[in-house]
């Protein structure tokens, strides 16, 4: 018998057959695309009551770990869902009051995505990236700049720098980075926009776009560091 169908003597049921199923994803014992057993078999065999199996399968349907196929029963999905996210970006949309962590956490990641654009980035991908590049000094350059405008052609060189790195569970994860650091990043471009230090923030990114341009990591978590401007002793 599979190690996720021995029964449960636990006080938290639904928790307990969630963490069994989830250890058999992991032990391999239900890999992508297999169908688990219906309602009615995980019950007996769990010895739990149907209704707390019900309320497990439909936690890990919401989290995307499992998908209901009408008539067919119940399947381990074979895909990265966007509702994997959504539990730790609502956590940590509930306490992202402290400004400092979430800049170390936009900083260890996106050092770690522009590492990874470095290693595996085309000539191809870097031509596009130099696009969006001047893209941004047209914006920041020019006469009243608008920082909401600047701000577009910031995440569009950034996204391209994510896209360059051909990883999906990076994207995902950058992504929620990204939404969760929305109001902090367009705060510091409108700032630095008052402040008149436009050609500041080009000259930044131009130092990111190098790095890229040569596939030279050297110096690469200060050039990350210094397209948004987070205070020293925050980075250390």
């Amino acid at each position: 018998m599979p190690s996720y169908l021995k029964k449960i003597n636990r006080s938290s049921v639904v928790q307990t057959i969630i963490d069994n199923l989830t250890k058999a994803m992991l032990d391999g014992d239900l890999k992508p695309g297999d169908k688990i057993p219906t309602e009615m078999e995980l019950s007996e065999e769990l010895g739990v009551a149907r209704n707390s199996v019900r309320e497990a399968v439909k936690i890990l349907v919401y989290l995307g770990v499992l998908e209901i196929r009408r008539s067919e029963g119940t399947f381990v999905c074979e895909g990265f869902s966007d509702s994997l996210m959504d539990p730790m970006i609502y956590g940590l949309i509930l306490n992202q009051q402290n400004t400092t962590e979430l800049n170390e956490l936009r900083a260890m990641i996106e050092s770690g995505v522009l590492r990874l654009a470095i290693q595996k980035c085309t000539d191809e991908e870097i031509n596009l990236l130099k696009e969006k590049l001047d893209d941004l000094k047209s914006a920041l350059l020019k006469d009243n700049a608008d920082y909401e405008q600047v701000f577009q052609y910031d995440n569009a060189f950034h996204d391209t720098i994510t896209g360059m790195g051909h990883n999906e569970l990076v994207n995902k994860i950058n992504s929620m980075v990204l939404l969760l650091t929305h109001s902090i990043r367009l705060n510091s471009v409108k700032n630095m926009i008052d402040s008149g230090r436009n050609k500041e923030l080009y000259e930044a990114h131009e130092r990111v776009y190098n790095l890229v341009a040569s596939r030279q990591s050297k110096g690469l978590y200060r050039s990350i560091k210094g397209t948004y401007f987070v205070e020293e002793d925050q980075l250390n």
